[in-house]
Order: structure tokens, then sequence, then C-alpha cells
């Protein structure tokens, strides 16, 4: 059975990539996900707000250090030294990389250009093969534009791809008002891969307390229902490679989005429920549908459900949109 898999230049034993989570916050979690068989791990999210961080007490630390004798002017405050942050980051990176088989992915996660390009280049040197852009930008000011939202992920793309020699992913939102247009133009700007979709924090209100609870909520299969959605539309559509992610439980959920026309499928909610060597059993899944539908390799079956680039991808969404309805009527 072929599960060989091509995702952003890169080849993969399958197309099962375990994406950004706490399960890969360690060099063990990194192997155990490696041993149970998925294609490439993405590390967990390097944040912009520790870049951030590590910057202005960088700043502060050189300060103090100015202020020494001058037979110390090279001393250096021994704090400056521990293993903070972005540090500790591209130490686990390195090890990861040197210590699997399988590509380790890094990922960024911010919102504006900032610093991103010298630490992705960092990532590179540490050995990531590849970089994923986790741009999680919620645009709360309404006098923000979506131009300029758009025009944020080109500018972080751009400084990105300037700076490193590896593929380059892009995390994406669903809500762009063009979501196909979005895609076309980071895939003109040099993105070798979209992924789709990334998740907002949805916060829930609690009435009798009067407070917001924020606890992150993992995913479900019914929102992979989007992602499917416009990565039938996408294939074919652009160069870039596609990552479906969202809403994977079961093998079934990772034969859709193969179905579909993802390159890779992420998961993360999947794993966390039951653990990393879950992806021996969603792995094994997908080999007994194959089986069982007598396809010998995954690139059979990916991309049998796209949209046709031939076809009017609007007037296919409309006209199953229409059909739909028409058949709730006739059930209620």
């Amino acid at each position: 059975m072929e599960l060989t898999t091509r995702y952003l230049g890169l080849t993969l034993s399958n197309p099962l990539v375990a994406a950004a989570s706490p399960l890969s916050q360690t060099v063990d979690g990194v192997r155990r996900l490696a041993a149970a068989g998925v294609g490439a791990v993405v590390l967990y999210s390097l944040f912009e707000e520790e870049l951030i961080r590590e910057a202005e007490r960088n700043t502060t630390l050189t300060e103090h250090g100015s202020q020494s004798y001058a037979e110390s002017l090279s001393y250096f405050p021994e704090a400056a030294v521990e293993d903070h942050g972005p540090r500790r980051y591209l130490s686990l990176l390195e090890r990861a990389a040197g210590s699997t088989a399988v590509p380790v992915i890094g990922s960024l996660n911010g919102i504006t250009p900032g610093s991103w390009a010298g630490y992705a280049r960092s990532m590179e040197d540490a050995g990531a093969a590849a970089i994923e852009l986790n741009i999680y930008y919620l645009p709360g000011d309404p006098h923000i534009s979506g131009r300029d939202v758009e025009q944020r992920h080109l500018d972080v793309l751009a400084r990105v791809k300037d700076a490193v020699s590896v593929p380059v992913a892009v995390k994406l939102s669903p809500h762009f008002s063009s979501i196909g247009e979005m895609a076309r133009r980071l895939d003109e700007a040099g993105a070798d891969g979209l992924v789709l979709f990334n998740r907002f924090l949805q916060p829930d209100i609690d009435p009798e307390t009067l407070t917001v609870d924020s606890a992150l909520t993992l995913s479900t299969r019914a929102e992979s229902r989007v992602p499917l959605t416009w990565i039938a539309l996408l294939r074919g559509r652009v160069r870039a490679s596609l990552a479906g992610t969202t809403g994977v439980e079961d093998s079934t959920d990772l034969i859709k989005y193969l179905l579909a026309g993802a390159d890779v499928v992420q998961s993360v909610s999947a794993l966390l429920r039951h653990g990393p060597e879950y992806a021996e059993v969603l792995l094994d899944g997908l080999r007994e549908w194959m089986r069982r539908k007598g396809y010998a390799g995954v690139d059979e079956v990916r991309g049998m459900l796209t949209v046709p680039a031939r076809e009017d991808g609007t007037a296919r969404e409309r006209r199953d949109y229409v059909s739909a309805l028409r058949e709730a009527n006739s059930r209620w």
C-alpha cells in the first residue's frame, strides 16, 4: 500500500502530519509522534509575544552591562544566557530534527512582520525542514480594512521567504471575504503551502457568574466541512500544497480530506484525546479503506471529489446550496 506523499516539496512516508500542539513540546513527544508513524511533525508554535519579550529583555540586560567598569565591558548578566522561550525553542528544534527520521517543521505564530524573518532563519539553521506561518490576526478594530488584513499576511510571507531557503507554508483563517483570492495572492507571492484553516479563540459566556470563559476547546468533526469545501475548490487552482486541518476524529475524516484534494492532513484534537499512538490507528484505517476499495496508492484517492479547475466554483456552490435547501424542504 503506497502512502508516500509530497508536501511543500518534501517527501513524506504518508499524508498524516502532527500539527503544532503540546504533544511536540519535548524531544520525547516528537519521538513518540514519529514512532506512531506520522509523516511529519509541526513543532509547537513560537509566539510573536515571546520574541518581543526576549528582544526587550536583551536590550535591558545589554544596557545594564554597559554601565559596568571599563575592564568589564564584556560583562553580560548571568540571566542573559538562561534558556528562555525562543532559545529553548530553537534548542528543541535542533535536537528533535537530529533525533527523528521524519521532517520537523517549525511554527511561528504572530500578526506583524516584526522579527519573524530572523527567527525563521534561525529555525532553518536549527534543522527545520520547513516553516509554517500561523498568522493569528483577528482585526477587532472596526477601522481596519480587509485589504490591510490581507496585506499583513503578504508582508509576513514576503519577509520570511526572503530570509529562508526552506519551504514556507501559511496557515489561514476562514474569514476572508474572498478566500479564493487570498489563497491565489499568497500562492503568487511564493507560499509553498496553505494550511486550511486556523481556529480562532471562541470564548463562551457564563450567565450565572457573569464571566467570559476563554478556555480552548478541541475541534469536532462538524468543523471540517468548511476546510473540506475550500480544499475541493482550490485543488488545481493554486500551485501551493494544501493541508487540511480541523475536525479529524478518525480515519474517515482523514480520507475525506484526501478525497477533497488535500496533500496532507494535520491532526491535533484526535492525538490529544487519544495520545500520539492514535496516529497508527488513523493510518491503519486509511490502509484498510484503500484495500477494501481497491486503491493501491494514496495518489489514486487524492482529489477524486475536487471541483474541477475548468468548472465555475461559484456556480457549483450555488447549485449545491439550492439543491440542499430543496431536499431539506421536502424532508420537513
